[in-house]
């Protein structure tokens, strides 16, 4: 193993070749005498992102520290080594010690009303809380804050608001004054709708958005991460509220009905729009490129590839790549832009500087 490693190669979103030198973790364009060519003429990804994850979050809740290895391993093995964490019960931050595991930006636990989420997983307030359990997530997490925005009341039988728009607004500004972006589950109309005028910075989901709001968010460059693998399970979870809750059942068929057509809408209207999968309960870690193979539906293949590489880092905080920046990269023989399937066969995964392996 040298301490040095050479790289030439066409590194997304450029079309030209270039020559990079990994050292002491970090990327350099200087040359470095020594290094090892590890590659020539190959394809470069900034380190893949999921920007909805939930790393140490299963259906009972949180997980073991195995178990959240074993997640953090699975995303990275398909090339992620940024994850936006989205909510997870738990303390995960030993994380950050691990070699076979992406940077987290931590956002704490889900903030939900009572009784309306799934078991376990959230911080559960009536709205007279929810101020300060924002408030307090703000402070517990690296500057996200998760709200449960709708879920089913089985008071109406179908999708409702989690609290009052006001105090929604009062609790963003809140995490705003906390120095925390707020990002809103989403899937019905009245929701959405609200809590975009309230000021939220992101939206996940976002199947009940109308064009209104959609420009709404536009203007305000509020981002959109649409989790559309998850999306395709809607018909799932209206067959289980059939019997007891038609209305709902029926809203989330429609929903579904059009999601790859709302979801259009935005990002043609310029809504910035990142992958993620919603990994951590329904769906199985290490499906990231299932997500951009979805979003590339909607987008196209190099709109896919940004939204969960170079544009999706950008928002989040990461370098792409630049003089200085974490190793954190993907190697691949063919461009990906022509041939999204290539993204199932990388032939070489760096991150922090570190060559990984399969074993």
């Amino acid at each position: 193993m040298t301490s040095a490693l050479h790289l030439n190669a066409v590194v997304l979103p450029g079309s030209e070749p270039t020559d990079l030198w990994i050292v002491d973790g970090v990327v350099t364009h200087e040359p470095v005498a020594g290094a090892e060519t590890l590659v020539t003429g190959a394809f470069v990804l900034p380190g893949l992102v999921d920007a909805h994850c939930h790393i140490g979050l299963g259906v009972e809740g949180g997980v073991d520290d195995d178990t959240a290895r074993a997640q953090a391993a699975a995303d990275v093995a398909v090339g992620v080594m940024l994850v936006r964490d989205c909510g997870v019960p738990r303390d995960t931050r030993f994380l950050a010690e691990e070699r076979n595991a992406p940077r987290i930006v931590h956002a704490g636990r889900h903030v939900a009303r009572s009784r309306r989420y799934i078991r376990h997983a959230a911080a559960e307030v009536e709205p007279e809380g929810l101020v300060e359990e924002v408030r307090r997530q703000a402070r517990a997490g690296d500057g996200w804050v998760k709200l449960v925005g709708d879920w089913i009341d089985r008071s109406v039988g179908d999708l409702a608001p989690s609290f009052p728009a006001e105090v929604v607004r009062e609790a963003i500004a809140v995490a705003h004054d906390e120095g925390a972006r707020v990002t809103a589950h989403c899937f019905g109309e009245q929701s959405v709708a609200e809590i975009i005028e309230a000021g939220v910075d992101c939206i996940e989901h976002g199947t009940g958005l109308d064009d209104e709001h959609i420009a709404m968010m536009a203007e305000r460059q509020v981002a959109l991460v649409p989790t559309l693998i998850n999306l395709a399970n809607f018909p799932v979870y209206a067959q289980q509220g059939a019997a007891k809750f038609p209305r709902y059942s029926a809203h989330m068929l429609d929903l579904h009905a059009r999601r790859h057509e709302t979801i259009g809408k935005a990002v043609e209207a310029g809504v910035p729009v990142y992958s993620g999968t919603d990994a951590g309960t329904v769906i199985k870690h290490g499906r990231t490129i299932d997500e951009i193979e979805e979003l590339a539906r909607v987008g196209g293949v190099e709109f896919a590839l940004g939204a969960a590489s170079w544009r999706a880092r950008t928002w989040l905080g990461a370098d792409n790549l630049s003089e200085g920046a974490s190793a954190d990269l993907v190697v691949y023989a063919d461009d990906p832009r022509r041939d999204l399937s290539t993204l199932h066969r990388p032939t070489h995964r760096i991150l922090r500087g570190v060559l990984l392996t399969d074993d």
